[in-house]
């Protein structure tokens, strides 16, 4: 993963980092960026936005500080797909200093990867599809499970002792119930409707 102008991240270079298998262990002071590194992986994978950073404006590096009117940030990210295929996800970012405030915009979303049959990257940009869905569908993960599980923030990690309602949702979310729900209907109107026919035939 590529992080460059995200939070203390200068916006000027880009840290690279390397996860090892089957362990990464990230370690730190106070401040030194280790809870935005998993920010950042939660971001390129759902497209998600961590909390209480006011629409975007705390996630990216302060332009005040980097001296500039607007500061540039970009998120890349280099995973292999479900069938062992590479897959690289860039999210670019900006944040502009208005005369009141801070303006967020989320720029270009590109998945790129590499076709052996035409020998060339083939990409897919947000303007022709779903970008957020087509992520957690190449890594073969639930976007629920990335959100509630895998990424799940520090500030919100206590949602298993949170209400009975919003625990079941999530859990719902998690393991599909509520599509297995739909399904067990269409099923149930398939077969009502092919009774029908029969008693009629």
């Amino acid at each position: 993963m590529c992080i460059k102008g995200i939070r203390a991240f200068s916006p000027d270079n880009e840290e690279k980092i390397t996860f090892y298998k089957p362990l990464t262990l990230i370690v730190g002071h106070n401040g030194a960026g280790k809870t935005t590194i998993i920010e950042c992986l939660k971001m390129a994978s759902t497209g998600d936005l961590p909390p209480n950073v006011r629409s975007g404006q705390n996630f990216i590096h302060d332009p005040k500080v980097a001296g500039e009117v607007e500061v540039k940030a970009q998120i890349k990210l280099r995973f292999t797909g479900t069938q062992s295929r590479s897959f690289s996800i860039i999210r670019n970012f900006s944040l502009k200093q208005m005369k009141k405030n801070m303006q967020f915009k989320a720029l270009d979303q590109t998945i790129s990867t590499w076709n052996a049959n035409t020998n060339e990257f083939a990409a897919l940009t947000q303007r022709c599809s779903n970008i957020n869905q087509e992520v957690p569908f190449l890594m073969g993960v639930n976007k629920a499970i990335l959100e509630n599980v895998v990424f799940v923030h520090q500030e919100d990690s206590n949602w298993p002792l949170s209400e009975p309602a919003n625990v079941k949702k999530r859990f719902d979310d998690i393991f599909a119930a509520t599509k297995y729900t739909k399904a067990l209907e269409e099923i149930k109107k398939l077969k009502n409707k092919q009774t029908t026919e029969a008693k009629e035939k």
